[in-house]
């Protein structure tokens, strides 16, 4: 995972999506169909991508140092104490909190003079995947709540997932499900809902069990089809769970007291991506008298390395169900003996994918086309410049792509809009 903070380049692309793109799309995809050919090649070409990291980093860092040798101990002192210092992520926009439980806390972001507004409400529903929700609200200058509000969507909320505990361990997909529902029908019953990478498969599930509260449905790095393009993480999962089942998986929940620990999360995302992790320790060794390099360090640094822990029954659930047997969008998952079928959304949809994304590859997110009931005409999809986090923090994405999309969801927002009961 890479760091959005230096800003994205490129341009991003926004169309409608035709009949004729979608029809026939094929489940699955090169990397979860052959996994070890795959992680094979994938593992050699990310040793040779960090080597030439380091290498490059490394020469920046040294000649940082070089030039100025007697300041080689102060620096190198600086650079240590920068690494080690973190402080807890925190939330920027003000707001309130309007509901909460033991692994979940609704934030209204609203404006007081804007409560009023005849606008659907929108909910944010930010990552569950080791790491703290602030992300969509990553820093001032750098907030996708930020974009979404100065797009109209004046009535705005986000849940916030808090980290697992002993106490919360045993919480389900049942419970987030709950949660989203009680949110939205705090909100007025109906909502504008957006889903952040693991916020979007959840988004998308809550759809198809209530698609009559969800009034359009924007989806941002989110697998839908978990095993489609050129995924290692669905690599690794067919390799590890085809060969040994759920059972590596519990152990490591087991391990943790019933958690999964957002550490271990944390250390599979940084191996994905090595060099990434390599690059950027590096050049805050040789930028490390710059005070715009150390902040913008700090502030990916303070969000990227605070982990918080998942609760473990949910965690298992979404690795079979949705990594392993990929059943949503094979029409097979089912909550609570429900059917939980894509073709039970038919409200307009709205797609962000990166063009860069190793985390969330774009056919994992735009399978979902060939399978909701939404008119062609009513999806729409973008792909932004760069890659996965940057969709929820680089510049170019919340100035360009989100205010885009955002615009769209204001047009269909402002008419028709009683709530439902």
């Amino acid at each position: 995972m890479t760091s959005a903070l230096s800003g994205d380049t490129g341009e991003s692309t926004l169309e409608r999506i035709g009949t004729e793109e979608l029809a026939g799309t094929p489940v699955g995809g090169p990397a979860a169909d052959h996994p070890y050919r795959f992680l094979l090649r994938y593992g050699t070409e990310t040793a040779a991508r960090s080597l030439a990291e380091a290498g490059k980093a490394a020469g920046a860092a040294w000649w940082s140092l070089a030039r100025r040798p007697w300041s080689a101990p102060a620096r190198t002192g600086l650079w240590w104490t920068t690494v080690l210092d973190r402080a807890e992520p925190r939330w920027h926009l003000p707001h309130r909190i309007t509901l909460e439980t033991d692994f979940a806390v609704l934030r209204d972001f609203t404006a007081d003079e804007d409560r009023a507004d005849p606008v659907v409400p929108t909910l944010v529903l930010p990552p569950q995947a080791g790491h703290s929700s602030t992300v969509v609200d990553f820093a001032p200058g750098q907030s996708q709540l930020t974009a979404l509000r100065e797009s109209g969507l004046t009535r705005l909320y986000s849940l916030d997932w808090r980290p697992a505990t002993p106490a919360t361990k045993r919480v389900t997909i049942t419970d987030y499900i709950e949660v989203i529902d009680r949110s939205i029908r705090r909100m007025g019953g109906r909502a504008n809902l957006v889903g952040d990478c693991q916020g979007g498969w959840l988004a998308t599930i809550y759809a198809t069990l209530h698609p009559e509260r969800v009034h359009t449905l924007t989806l941002a790095g989110a697998p839908i089809d978990f095993h489609a393009g050129d995924s290692v993480i669905a690599a690794s999962t067919q390799a590890l769970a085809g060969r040994f089942g759920l059972a590596p998986y519990r152990a490591l929940v087991a391990a943790n007291g019933g958690t999964m620990a957002g550490a271990a999360v944390l250390a599979n995302f940084v191996m994905i991506q090595p060099q990434a992790e390599i690059g950027r320790q590096l050049r805050l060794l040789a930028d490390v008298d710059n005070p715009a390099h150390v902040q913008r360090y700090r502030v990916f640094e303070d969000w990227f390395k605070h982990t918080q822990d998942i609760p473990g029954a949910f965690y298992l659930w979404l690795v079979e169900n949705l990594f392993w047997r990929n059943r949503l969008v094979r029409g097979e998952l089912e909550v609570d003996g429900r059917p939980a079928r894509l073709d039970a959304i038919s409200c307009p949809l709205f797609l962000l994918a990166g063009a860069t994304d190793h985390i969330t590859p774009p056919p994992q997110l735009f399978a979902i086309a060939d399978h909701v009931s939404t008119p062609a005409e009513s999806i729409t999809k973008r792909v932004a410049a760069g890659g996965h986090l940057g969709l929820f923090t680089g510049r170019n994405a919340l100035h360009r792509d989100w205010p885009a999309l955002m615009a769209e969801v204001r047009a269909l927002s402002t008419s028709g809009i009683s709530g439902v009961a």
